[in-house]
């Protein structure tokens, strides 16, 4: 444990900005989820509605630093590839 006052600020500003981090990658999970269950139903217009979502969500995340930016766009692009692949018609 810290005895110096800086370092105690510093461990609980940390312990903020994990849970934090935390909160928005389990979100980021689940928008992924839910977006393979719509893919996997088949149903275009759901799928595609959470396709926006999951990109939207993604983006936000690289944004804030919470994951980065490349990897964003790697799992944007992997989305679409899976939903162009699954409704090509």
């Amino acid at each position: 444990m810290a005895n110096i006052k800086s370092a105690k600020k510093r461990i609980s500003v940390i312990d903020k900005k994990t849970a934090r981090n935390r909160r928005v990658k389990e979100h980021l999970k689940s928008v992924l989820k839910h977006y393979d269950a719509a893919l996997a139903d088949g149903d275009k217009a759901e799928a595609k509605a959470k396709l926006v979502l999951a990109e939207k969500k993604l983006m936000k995340a690289a944004a804030k630093g919470v994951i980065h930016k490349n990897a964003a766009s790697r799992k944007v692009s992997r989305l679409n590839k899976s939903f162009n692949k699954a409704f090509a018609e």
